[in-house]
Formats: structure tokens, C-alpha cells, sequence
């Protein structure tokens, strides 16, 4: 026992010299307040002005999608179906475009996955660095078989129905047009797929509630999305490496979300169909919050709690909510039999246009989530900043919740 002591002591004396012999890194100060930006912006042209305001040829390609997915509930697996229609606003003729794939962060030897480097210091590490350790991105390198990430099953053309040749390159997916777009023009592809939901790491995810059986889903990076053409760099092709992410290009967005029967579903936008997917007490209750100058809730916890109770057995019992959104650069959605809804428009604008402000959260997050959002909407005008920041139920903070929010306009 003394030896194996006597060897822990020697390796800590020896990693903590071993640091403190590395060079700290110069801190740079030139510049930094008045540097000009002669180097760092591209020269002025047609496309951007030397003041920075677009130019008279600036443009923006845009994409519109409809979109078709289904929840797996008892499978944790997202199953989807897209038309996309692109519009080339270039004055490029584009032979082929370019999609992003971020759910292959997670498939087996990915880029982001193999290239992270350790946090160890000698300051020590934080406790979300060492939870980092086992996250669900570092495990993907080791994972025996290739489960996450995307499984792109058909890319074809909408008219024709011909496949489309298409080529993989991790999370950048490269797809060839039968004859390129030209400027001005729009092409139409329809894109199948399907991926296992990874365990909540930020942004996306599933978290388990081992007491009653239940999941909850945050439901973002989950469907084939174009990336941005732009005068200056061209297409954005670079790997996703879950440290940021990049732009996205605006466009209409339709999408039918079928879940189980008993899930509530939040996504952007607004729904087409709660007529279809709601009963009439909750209808009434919409309604009201409709014109309410408080919080409505649409489920309560005692209704949530009652169908953790009642989950359907089979695989049929099965509701699709309908959501569009017009001139949005992203779609996401949440879903569970957990939640408690509640909902109110507010004039952000103060020009009469309300806007709906709607809260989506496990009864983890009551009392406090219950209290504070009322008190948050006396304080505030913006109903979006009565979301607390993206967090989720943690054992060492069993009130916090991941609360998703959905606004729209009318």
C-alpha cells in the first residue's frame, strides 16, 4: 500500500513540474482597440460596399422545405422525409449544392470527435470539462457498432423521381444537379433519412426519466439543411465540430411532426392544426391565452401527470401536428407525454401585432418555472426573455428544466 502511494505522489510531483515548465501563452495587446479592417474585410465591390452595406448584386440564396418526420418513441429514432426547393439568387451558375449533416458529429470516428483535445491544466479541470470526458460525443470514437449519425436512405428529383448522385464527406454532404442551376433559377430534390436520437448534449437530444419510464426530446441539427452560398468564400463546406455553428439561409418552412397521441409538441412557427391534435378544453384554453395578460397553461401538471399513467402500448396511437413558418432561417421541435404547456401573446411591437410566447417543461421545473414566469413577464416586454437558457434536468440541480419556446407572429 505504501509503495502504491509512494508511486501516486511521484507522478503528481513529476505531471505538476512537467506544467510548470510548459511557456504560458504571449498575451497579445497591439491593436486590439484601434486596429482598421482593411485586412480582415474583403475588398469593396458590386456585391459589398466599402461602408458594408450590401451592394447593388448582394444576394442571399434562399431554401423552403416541407418536411415530413416522424418520432420512434419506443426506438428513440427520428424518421424523415423532405422536398427542398432552392433558389439560386446568384449570379453563379451552381452545378451542385451542398448540405449540412450535423447529426454525423456522433457517427462513429468522426472529425469532432477524434481531433477535441484534453482540458487538463494545472489549474485542474472544470467539472463540465470532466463531464465532457464521457458526453456522448467523446464515447461516438469507441462506440462497437456505427448507430448514430445520419442514414440517408433516397436523394432524388422531385419531377423525375431519378436518384441524384450524391457523396458524403462526414457532416457535408455534396449533392451533383443533373444540369447546373442557373442564376436565378430553382431546383427541387427530395432527400429521405433516418437517425437514432443521441443523448441531450447541448443543443439536441433525448433525456431519460428512469422513474416513470419517460423521454423527453429537444429536437434540433435533425434533417438535411443547405448550407450558405455566398460571393466571398463560396460554399460553406466546412466540417461541423459542435463548437459553433455556422449560418443558415432563410426560407419557408412546412412541417408535419406525427409523435405518439399522448406527446405535446413546441416547434417554430405556428400550428395549422390544433383543432386536430387538441382536445376541447384545451382548444378553450388556447383561447383564452389568446387575450390573456398572464400565462394560460394548456396542460397542467396534474394532466401531464396523468398520462405518464395511461401511455398507449401500441405503436399506432399516433397524432401529427402540423407547423409553418414563414422566412426562417431554422426548424426545431420538442416533444414528450411529460409536459406542461402553458401559453400567452404579448404586443411586443407595441404596434398591435402580438406575438405567442409558449413554454414547454417537466413538473422537475415546478415550482420554480410555475412562479417566476409571471413575475418574468411584469418585468420584461421581450417574451423571449423569459426562457432561461438551454438546461436540463441534472443531478446536481434536480429544479432546472429545458424549457423550448416557440414564437410567431400574427
Amino acid at each position: 500500500m505504501k509503495k502504491v502511494l509512494l508511486l501516486m505522489t511521484g507522478f503528481t510531483i513529476w505531471s505538476a513540474s512537467l506544467f510548470a515548465q510548459a511557456p504560458a501563452a504571449p498575451t497579445q495587446n497591439a491593436n486590439t482597440r484601434f486596429e482598421q479592417l482593411g485586412p480582415t474585410l474583403p475588398t469593396p465591390n458590386t456585391f459589398r460596399t466599402a461602408s458594408g452595406a450590401p451592394g447593388k448584386d448582394y444576394f442571399q440564396n434562399r431554401a423552403d422545405y416541407d418536411i415530413k418526420v416522424e418520432l420512434d418513441d419506443a426506438n428513440q429514432k427520428i424518421i424523415g422525409s423532405e422536398t427542398v426547393t432552392y433558389h439560386n439568387n446568384s449570379t453563379d451558375e451552381l452545378p451542385f449544392i451542398w448540405l449540412q449533416l450535423d447529426q454525423n458529429l456522433f457517427a462513429k470516428g468522426s472529425t469532432g470527435s477524434v481531433t477535441r483535445t484534453g482540458a487538463v491544466n494545472e489549474s485542474g479541470m472544470s467539472f463540465a470539462q470532466l463531464q465532457n470526458l464521457t458526453s456522448v460525443r467523446e464515447r461516438s470514437s469507441q462506440q462497437a457498432s456505427d448507430k448514430f449519425g445520419y442514414h440517408i436512405t433516397s436523394v432524388k428529383d422531385t419531377k423525375s423521381g431519378t436518384a441524384l448522385k450524391y457523396t458524403i464527406n462526414q457532416t457535408m454532404m455534396r449533392i451533383d444537379l443533373p444540369t447546373a442551376l442557373k442564376p436565378g433559377g430553382t431546383y427541387s430534390f427530395n432527400v429521405d433519412w433516418n437517425y437514432f436520437v443521441t443523448e441531450y448534449y447541448g443543443r439536441s437530444g433525448m433525456e431519460f426519466f428512469a422513474k416513470d419510464g419517460n423521454y423527453n426530446y429537444f429536437i434540433a441539427h435533425w434533417f438535411p439543411r443547405l448550407c450558405a452560398y455566398n460571393d466571398v468564400t463560396g460554399w460553406q463546406n466546412k466540417q461541423f465540430l459542435g463548437q459553433g455553428e455556422f449560418t443558415l439561409i432563410f426560407g419557408n418552412y412546412k412541417v408535419a411532426i406525427t409523435a405518439p397521441s399522448d406527446h405535446i409538441v413546441g416547434a417554430t412557427g405556428e400550428c395549422q392544426n390544433y383543432k386536430q391534435v387538441l382536445s376541447a378544453t384545451q382548444q378553450k384554453r388556447l383561447a383564452q391565452a389568446a387575450t390573456s395578460k398572464t400565462p394560460v397553461v394548456i396542460v397542467t401538471q396534474d394532466e401531464a401527470e396523468a398520462a405518464l399513467k395511461t401511455k398507449p402500448t401500441d405503436k399506432v396511437s399516433k397524432k401529427t401536428w402540423v407547423y409553418a413558418a414563414q422566412n426562417v432561417r431554422d426548424f426545431a421541435f420538442t416533444s414528450s407525454r411529460r409536459f406542461i404547456w402553458d401559453a400567452m401573446q404579448t404586443d411586443v411591437y407595441g404596434d398591435g401585432r402580438k406575438i405567442w410566447s409558449m413554454s414547454f417543461y417537466a413538473k422537475e421545473g415546478n415550482p420554480l418555472w410555475g412562479s417566476i414566469r409571471p413575475a418574468w413577464l411584469n418585468t420584461h416586454s421581450n417574451p423571449m426573455a423569459i426562457v432561461p437558457s438551454n438546461t436540463h434536468t441534472q443531478l446536481l440541480s434536480p429544479v432546472m428544466l429545458q424549457p423550448v419556446a416557440a414564437w410567431s407572429t400574427q
